[in-house]
Order: structure tokens, then C-alpha cells, then sequence
């Protein structure tokens, strides 16, 4: 299988550290971000350093830290070919306590990370006619539930489902391939110890484990027919629950 440059946003943690881990174990080359660098170059010695790895500290909101991980991954390995968007926050707060500088926060980091790494990446891979962009939603956005009030993460993760389906659709004649993997809960410390609480959620009456997300982005990374697509990885969350 081609070995490719994987560029992973928000990797300091969670669902983000174990992809780049999954391709790193699996030969590819990895450029790993986080806003924290004091975090990112714990999770780089985690990593293992070495060859195949890179690191680039930054704000993926700011269009300068996507154009940096792009040159970093040029640079160090000669191409860009997948872009996974895991940079994300999520919160909930009742909509009517909601102000602009809290919805901004989601639509900055969420949206905003996004949508311009996905920009600076694209120019590169048109050059190479060929590559993967993977973006982190949630079944959530078509799946609410009215006593976790979080409209404000909600609308940035809507905002990328549907982003996802006009850029593949934008560039799908360029071999340019597009899809959101939308994880369920997941084990993982935004979840803290509680995440188990959750399990009813998901028919198959657990949480999910980041390994599952990680499979799943590194199939999707791989695959040269999947585009457009919204990829539920939720236990069953989507389809219904399992309450006891």
C-alpha cells in the first residue's frame, strides 16, 4: 500500500494522537499539530520522534499555521497527501445563554481551523493531482439531543458536514477526496472518567475507543472510491439507543 504524508491537526491528544500513532505504526510519514507546544513535543517524544515525524505548534484557525503545516510536510517529505481536521472543541451550554464571544470560539477553532487548513492544503495537492481531506464531525449535527443543549458546536459541525460535500464535489474531478468521519462518544480526556455513562447512547450499549476512529481514517485515507461521504463511527448512536 503507498506510504503518504498525513498531516493531523489537534494530535496532542485523544482521537488526534492515536491516528498519527496508527500511521506512524504503519510506515506512513506524519506532521502533527497542536496550539500547545510544551504538549505537541510530549506527544513527539511519545511518538517516537525520528525520520517520519514532524511537528508544527499553532493555532489552526490562523491561516498561517495551515500554510506552515503544509510546507513542513512538503519539505520534510516531499508531498501532502491526506489532511485529517481533528482541531475541535465541544461544549454544551443552553442556546439562550449563548453570547458572540462563546459561539465564536467554536466557529473560530471548529470551522474557521478547518475550513483554511483545508485551503492551504488543497493548492498541494492539485500540484499532485491527487489527495485525501478528512474532517472530524459528529452524528449529532442530524441526531440532537435536548438535554445536552450545544448549539454553538453543533452549528460549526454542521457547517463542516456540509463543507465537506461541496469540496468534494469542487474538486472530486482533480482525484481531490473529501468525507467527514463522525465519531461517537468516545473514550478520550475531553470525556474525563465519565465517558462510560454514556454507553446507552450507542446501540451497541459502549463508548467507543479511539482505535476505532483511528481504523476507520486510516480506511478512508486509503480508499480511492470514498468521497462525499459522512461516515458514522458512533457504536449505533445514530440510528437509535440503547436505554435501560
Amino acid at each position: 500500500m503507498k506510504k503518504q504524508t498525513i498531516i493531523v491537526t489537534g494530535a496532542s491528544s485523544g482521537i488526534g494522537k492515536e491516528i498519527a500513532r496508527y500511521f506512524l505504526e504503519r510506515g506512513d510519514k506524519v506532521v502533527i499539530n497542536s496550539t500547545t507546544p510544551e504538549k505537541l513535543q510530549q506527544v513527539f517524544n511519545e511518538l517516537g520522534g525520528g525520520e517520519n515525524l514532524a511537528m508544527v505548534a499553532g493555532d489552526v484557525s490562523k491561516k498561517a499555521t495551515g500554510e506552515q503545516l503544509v510546507a513542513t510536510a512538503v519539505a520534510r517529505f516531499g508531498s501532502a497527501d491526506v489532511l485529517i481536521n481533528n482541531a475541535g472543541i465541544f461544549e454544551t451550554r443552553p442556546f439562550l445563554e449563548v453570547d458572540e464571544a462563546y459561539l465564536d470560539r467554536f466557529l473560530s477553532t471548529n470551522l474557521k481551523g478547518t475550513y483554511f487548513t483545508t485551503q492551504a492544503v488543497i493548492p498541494q495537492m492539485l500540484q499532485q493531482q491527487d489527495g485525501v481531506v478528512i474532517n472530524i464531525g459528529t452524528p449529532l449535527v442530524n441526531h440532537a439531543f435536548g438535554g445536552a443543549p450545544s448549539s454553538a458546536p453543533l452549528t460549526s459541525k454542521g457547517a463542516i458536514h456540509s463543507l465537506t460535500v461541496q469540496l468534494a464535489a469542487e474538486f472530486g474531478k482533480r482525484n481531490i477526496r473529501v468525507n467527514t468521519v463522525a465519531p461517537g462518544v468516545i473514550r478520550t480526556p475531553m470525556h474525563g472518567e465519565n465517558a462510560d455513562q454514556s454507553a446507552g447512547l450507542h446501540l451497541l450499549n459502549r463508548v467507543g475507543e479511539v482505535e476505532d476512529i483511528a481504523e476507520m481514517v486510516y480506511t478512508v485515507a486509503k480508499s480511492r472510491f470514498i468521497s462525499g461521504a459522512i461516515i458514522n463511527v458512533d457504536g449505533g448512536m445514530a440510528a437509535g439507543h440503547n436505554l435501560n
